[in-house]
């Protein structure tokens, strides 16, 4: 079930006794759980109704013991497992043994009063287990993996419709590109924008430049981009500008080899014919990165990346061994590049 489909559900008010939240999304996942406790249990009723285990801390069966325990004044009882790493292939140093059979048990026939909920933060569930296929037998499950861009621009317009305010597309855009497409500063930067606006109004991509803070990431995206497009300007006016908020060049550099790599995977994986869902998952990057560097590398051939990559290689011994000043060095980099011709 996709994190579109659980969240239509519980906006209709419907709640299943098992939920598995699993996937490498953070935000999703906690998005949900929040929703579900809010929806179960009213704020004086999670005081006495909502138990949480760590399961790195408690052995499984205490939350099993709880979630058929019959809820205090009636009502619904909610009992949540943090890090159920049991339901993944992730191995865990925990010294914590978990009677897994009285887990299954209850996935089995649990208990209609309550809603429990298993979070499980890891890429992939290990499906030969028994526990898992019971729970996918019985349970809402909910893979928490980033958005596809149509899925996203549908989350930022549901997101800014809770603060009633709305985004055009060039402010969605411009908010997509300085976040990086991260769904948790992504949501904070939505609150600030409509608390700016006020109820009723549109965002625009002149609020958003106002109000949002570029990420070092952004930043780093925008330099390259600027030796991209052979931009010397550009690209030195941001160089300036990190380092005016104390970033080391070295550091500067590192991240500019990091991008550099990026473009070059990206341009191989897409010559052999990888779409870009595919490619994000290979390379771990959200897919609304993948389709930036995508359009990035078009102005690249192969040989000139690995050349670039190389001359940062040498810049970076050069600075590491006293030949040449850090500060120096990245900015004459960034003079030397010529215009592809």
């Amino acid at each position: 079930m996709s994190y579109v489909k659980i969240l239509k559900e519980l906006n209709q008010g419907k709640l299943t006794p098992l939920y598995l939240l699993y996937g490498s999304e953070t935000y999703l996942i906690e998005d949900i759980i929040q929703r579900i406790m809010s929806q179960a249990l009213s704020k004086e009723e999670q005081e006495f109704n909502l138990s949480k285990f760590d399961m790195n801390e408690h052995p499984v069966e205490l939350a099993v013991e709880e979630a058929y325990t019959f809820p205090f004044m009636g009502g619904r009882r909610v009992v949540f497992l943090k890090d159920a790493y049991f339901f993944s292939t992730q191995k865990n140093t925990s010294k914590v043994e978990h009677d897994l059979s009285k887990l299954v048990s209850y996935i089995d026939h649990p208990a209609e009063e309550t809603i429990f909920i298993v979070q499980a933060p890891y890429e992939k569930l290990d499906e030969r287990k028994k526990l898992v296929k019971s729970m996918k037998k019985q349970a809402s499950v909910m893979e928490g993996r980033p958005l596809e861009e149509k899925e996203l621009r549908q989350w930022m317009v549901e997101k800014a419709a809770e603060y009633h305010v709305q985004f055009d597309s060039r402010s969605q855009e411009r908010l997509l590109t300085l976040t990086g497409a991260d769904l948790m500063v992504m949501a904070s930067e939505i609150k600030k924008l409509a608390i700016h606006v006020g109820e009723g109004e549109i965002v625009t991509e002149a609020n958003v430049d106002d109000l949002v803070a570029r990420s070092l990431e952004h930043d780093i995206f925008a330099l390259v981009d600027g030796v991209v497009k052979c931009q010397v300007y550009q690209a030195l006016k941001i160089y300036k500008d990190l380092l005016k908020q104390k970033e080391a060049p070295l550091k500067i550099l590192s991240l500019m080899v990091r991008q550099f790599r990026i473009l070059y995977q990206v341009k191989q994986l897409t010559q052999q014919g990888y779409g870009e869902k595919v490619i994000a998952a290979q390379l771990k990057l959200h897919p609304y990165v993948v389709k930036l560097a995508a359009r990035q590398v078009q102005k690249f051939r192969n040989e000139e990346l690995l050349q670039l990559i190389d001359q940062l290689a040498d810049l970076d011994f050069k600075i590491k061994t006293g030949q040449m000043k850090d500060e120096l060095g990245v900015e004459l980099f960034l003079l030397q590049r010529q215009p592809v011709k």
